[in-house]
């Protein structure tokens, strides 16, 4: 039985620096036409984009619509796919995430995607920008404009592996490798297991206490995040 490996991106395999804030920035005064406030953009950590637009766009008193969450969008995965070389600049690698994702690439018994609240242009973009994009199957990941919530995206990704791939991906042959409470509770609530990484603003005690099945203090021993992933299927 193949394993479905979900990886979040930001401070779970990458780290893109402040560019994100001033491409977010951009986008909103493009589309808009108003300048974004100093504390106008809640907390991404955990979050879809879709939730993030829609609360941006709340808290400076304009009224949401799909339309222009989609116009938004646009814009924003655009500022993404022109600075590529920018977010290369300023961001980076978090330690052994390549070597981690390389190895279960190689894997046969392995199905490796992403599950992140990035849509998915953006996504591509910032796995791109450091060459970790040829690792992953874009094709069966679950995006931050699929749904306004997380837990949803772990089905959705699980559908889109098995349509492709054939079989079925349910909570024990699915593992979700992320760095927030969040994702622990969008694995369980989701259906899978979770490997926590404490390499964003979570300690190791805080995503224990959010009950992630393990918890690495980084990705810099490949075998042992081999050893994490494979072993939560068990």
């Amino acid at each position: 039985m193949r394993t479905l490996v979900l990886w979040d991106i930001d401070h779970t395999l990458i780290a893109a620096g402040p560019l994100t804030r001033k491409i977010y920035e951009t986008a909103f005064t493009t589309v808009t036409g108003r300048t974004m406030a100093t504390h106008g953009l809640p907390s991404f950590a955990g979050r879809t984009d879709r939730a993030i637009i829609t609360e941006t766009l709340l808290m400076h008193g304009i009224e949401t619509s799909e339309p222009l969450l989609q116009r938004l969008s646009h814009e924003f995965a655009a500022g993404f796919g022109s600075r590529i070389e920018e977010i290369r600049d300023h961001g980076r690698v978090l330690p052994g995430a390549r070597e981690a994702l390389a190895a279960l690439a190689a894997r046969p018994d392995v199905v490796q995607s992403v599950l992140t609240g990035n849509m998915k242009p953006i996504a591509i973009s910032k796995l791109a920008a450091f060459s970790l994009d040829e690792y992953v199957d874009f094709e069966i990941g679950a995006y931050g404009l699929d749904h306004g919530e997380r837990p949803p995206l772990v089905r959705l990704a699980q559908v889109r592996a098995a349509d492709k791939y054939g079989g079925e991906f349910d909570e024990h042959g699915t593992v979700l490798v992320g760095d927030t409470p969040y994702d622990v509770q969008a694995g369980h609530h989701g259906g899978a297991r979770v490997v926590a990484v404490a390499t964003g603003a979570s300690d190791e005690a805080a995503l224990r206490r959010a009950g992630a099945e393990l918890v690495l203090a980084d990705l810099a021993d490949t075998d042992a995040v081999v050893r994490a992933v494979l072993g939560t299927t068990a």
